[in-house]
């Protein structure tokens, strides 16, 4: 009985761990400079959003429960994050309800656009996503091409985690190089 009463704390510290590990890469500086992410809280809010799913899907890709588990606790830790922020920022409680729900719907909106290119290592459809969400539609030529590189580094990501062994990946993701 003592045994189920601490667990669910050691996998939020899981959760927690693989978490600033996806936002540490995500405030990576070379995003902002060399891809020209804009240092605003709706591209980092990509960033995050991003680098998450890729950790999710790799831990999700591991088809055992122990994966399955540790996926959840990393998707429950980013939204509990993204609650966090918001009442940081002074969002009375009973206007959090409603800024979650358009946060959880953007959520689930990137994570849909992402994943089925990410498994099929679409380029092409990856970039015309983030070209949308990262750079936004007046991103132009320069978004576009931006774009590219950042599908480009998602999906080395992809499979540089895909590479690595289940333990690997929740102390030391390989991130590629930006």
């Amino acid at each position: 009985m003592l045994k189920n009463l601490f667990r669910p704390r050691l996998r939020a510290r899981i959760g927690d761990d693989l978490y600033a590990k996806a936002v540490a890469q995500a405030r990576n500086v070379a995003f902002y400079t060399r891809l020209a992410v804009a240092d605003r809280i709706d591209a980092r809010f990509e960033l995050y959003t991003l680098h998450v799913l890729l950790l999710v899907l790799r831990l999700r890709d591991e088809n055992t429960a122990q994966g399955q588990e540790t996926a959840q606790e990393l998707f429950d830790v980013y939204v509990s994050a993204l609650d966090h922020v918001l009442r940081e920022e002074g969002v009375g409680d009973v206007a959090v309800g409603k800024k979650m729900r358009k946060l959880g719907e953007a959520l689930y909106g990137r994570m849909t656009a992402y994943e089925p290119p990410l498994r099929a290592a679409d380029a092409d459809t990856l970039t015309e996503a983030l070209a949308r969400n990262v750079y936004g539609q007046d991103g132009g030529q320069d978004g576009a091409e931006h774009a590219a590189a950042l599908a480009a580094y998602a999906l080395t990501a992809r499979a540089n985690l895909a590479a690595q062994t289940f333990k690997a990946v929740q102390t030391t993701p390989a991130w590629p190089e930006v």
